[in-house]
């Protein structure tokens, strides 16, 4: 299973967030620099992110980005599901549809694999994600200034 660039730069986010545990605000901006991403692609993976309530955005001083509390606990399952939508591993159907769909097999096992995929994350939790050794690494990424 592969995931797309755009759900790796969504769970980058979560993860940088989640390590600041609200102890601090951060921009996009900061987010993007810290996982050194394009501002471009992290404010729309930010969006989404928002638009999923998993984190919230404050404006003016002494705003800035945050997990909600749903967010926190939303499996790593669920939001890989959510971020990357809902599409099968292969395509048999569409303009050059496979003239095996009738009976094949491969389907089927693929579907089976990819829901064993999101199984395995299903187990994770976002504060799973920042544990040692990896909290530590995300925190020298850098932070807001100052």
């Amino acid at each position: 299973m592969r995931l797309t660039k755009y759900t790796d730069l969504a769970l980058r986010a979560v993860m940088r967030l989640a390590v600041v545990d609200g102890r601090e605000r951060l921009t996009t901006q900061q987010i993007a620099e810290a996982v050194r991403v394009p501002y471009t692609h992290m404010a729309k993976a930010i969006t989404h992110l928002q638009r999923l309530g998993v984190i919230e955005a404050h404006r003016g001083r002494g705003g800035g980005l945050a997990l909600t509390a749903s967010g926190r606990r939303t499996g790593v399952g669920q939001l890989v599901r959510q971020l990357e939508g809902d599409h099968e591993t292969v395509q048999c159907e569409g303009d050059n549809p496979c003239p095996l769909a009738g009976g094949c097999r491969l389907r089927h096992a693929l579907l089976q694999a990819q829901e064993a995929f999101y199984t395995s994350l299903d187990r994770l939790g976002v504060d799973d994600l920042v544990v040692s050794p990896t909290g530590p690494v995300l925190l020298s990424l850098g932070g807001p200034p100052g």
